[in-house]
């Protein structure tokens, strides 16, 4: 028998939704939740779990991976923070969750300035201080100008910090919405009202969090043999599954035809603003250095990185908003507004290695490069019709049913299961061990090696 309880079971469960494991991993904590709850599992079910399971960490002779097993956290305020209380005394100590809290580090700046005269926002060093008359009126004729300058100081680097923060944990979210959907905001109680649904959300999503290959082709597909098993299991038990928390994660015309209409509505007010918020980390990537629309290619000073996380991000949301839209038989909409697709930026080797393999560029890159900007199009700006993305569509010989360019993404088929990779930057090592040590000393990162772990080596 497991050693944890199920509800201990689906709480780790729940957990693993805002952190990057191993689907491995979760196969086997899936296998100990049916286990805990004496649940008979079918032979499909029972064979596909054991089969990605075998590989799980636990029954690993080494039970190591070189990979991190979260997203990138941003780094808090606490330092900040603590200075902060040591140096204004209407400014109390403050727990470490609150330097990972916007609202509270702002509330902090506020508070601090007023005791010394400055208003939020005001950081021109030059422009903005209080000469020594206007400390004395302010009532901060004992407070030296070293020491002023000195929180004043604080707090205008208090604010640029609190700044980083914010777009910091924006790109977090956007890139775990990008690769999972809305699974990382499922609440507990509705992922856990059905163990069968949390088990095929946690799987899902553990696919949709795997890392991409370096590679020509096509990236390894999330529905695999295992989240078909786990989803049969729904389809024999409708009536006890929550289609509502799956639709979070996996808007099949089939799933979503079993949520109720108000709960439709929700989730594609949901990702409307969404799609908002991504359009305007699109804008901010392009307008610092506006990218070469025709090929997509990176070049030099192109933030490849954000701009890549919020166009996997876009495209996911906007799935989601258009399969919503047709479970709602509001297609309508899409007559008047019909945003694009944004196609990922490619590294100039790929593309080479493209070319050389017969290849070229993606017949989507030039749809994208004839249509409106997303946030031109959501905005208002310009216009964006189905009827402009279908000409475009039928001009590169693409079809924009099949190419979900003016409809939902056709239902994907699952695809056999095959073991997560050790990645070294994209690129597959065998053992984990040595990836760990490839990644310390600089392998394929395009950087170059430090000499000690080169000799190491």
């Amino acid at each position: 028998m497991p050693s944890l309880t199920a509800e201990q079971l689906l709480r780790e469960l729940h957990a693993s939704l805002t952190l990057r494991k191993r689907p491995e991993d979760v196969a086997r904590l899936i296998q100990d939740l049916y286990e805990a709850r004496g649940t008979d599992l079918d032979a499909a079910t029972e064979a596909a779990l054991s089969k990605a399971a075998e590989h799980s960490l636990r029954n690993l002779w080494h039970g190591y991976t070189s990979m991190l097993e979260d997203f990138a956290r941003p780094v808090g305020a606490q330092r900040q923070l603590a200075r902060a209380a040591s140096l204004f005394t209407n400014v109390p100590e403050l727990p470490d969750a609150a330097g990972d809290d916007p609202d509270r580090i702002e509330a902090v700046i506020r508070r601090a300035g007023e005791s010394i005269g400055r208003a939020y926002g005001q950081n021109d060093f030059g422009m903005d201080r209080l000469d020594r008359s206007e400390r004395t009126a302010a009532g901060l004729g004992e407070v030296s100008k070293r020491q002023y300058n000195k929180r004043f100081r604080l707090l205008r680097r208090m604010e640029a910090k609190l700044a980083r923060l914010i777009h910091e944990q924006r790109r977090r979210e956007v890139t775990m919405t990008g690769k999972g959907a809305l699974a990382h905001a499922l609440p507990y109680g509705l992922f856990a009202a059905d163990p069968e649904t949390a088990g095929f959300i946690a799987y899902i999503t553990a696919r949709g969090y795997m890392r991409s290959v370096f590679t020509n082709g096509r990236q390894r597909q999330v529905y695999d043999e295992v989240a078909e098993a786990l989803f049969q299991r729904l389809r024999a038990h409708p009536e006890r599954t929550c289609w509502a928390a799956v639709a979070h994660v996996h808007p099949t015309p089939e799933v979503l035809a079993e949520v109720s209409d108000e709960e439709l509505t929700q989730l594609l007010v949901r990702w409307n603003g969404f799609l908002r918020k991504v359009a305007e980390l699109l804008e901010d990537a392009w307008n610092r250095h506006p990218l070469e629309r025709d090929t997509m290619i990176v070049r030099r000073g192109d933030d490849s990185s954000t701009w890549n996380q919020a166009a996997q991000a876009w495209n996911a949301a906007r799935a989601h908003w258009f399969a919503i839209l047709s479970e709602l038989d509001q297609e309508q909409i899409l007559d008047r507004v019909c945003p694009g697709k944004v196609p990922r930026l490619m590294a100039a080797d790929v593309a080479y290695w493209h070319r050389m393999s017969g290849g070229g560029l993606h017949p989507d890159t030039y749809i994208w490069a004839e249509l409106p900007l997303p946030w031109e199009v959501l905005r208002g700006e310009k216009d964006c019709p189905r009827s402009l993305v279908e000409a475009v569509c039928v001009r590169h010989r693409v079809d924009p049913v099949a190419g979900a360019w003016t409809a939902p993404r056709p239902a994907a088929k699952a695809v056999a299961y095959r073991r997560t990779p050790e990645l070294v930057h994209g690129i597959a090592v065998a053992d984990p061990l040595m990836a760990g040590a490839l990644r310390s000393a600089g392998f394929f990162s395009g950087k170059g090696k430090r000499a000690a772990a080169r000799e190491w080596l």
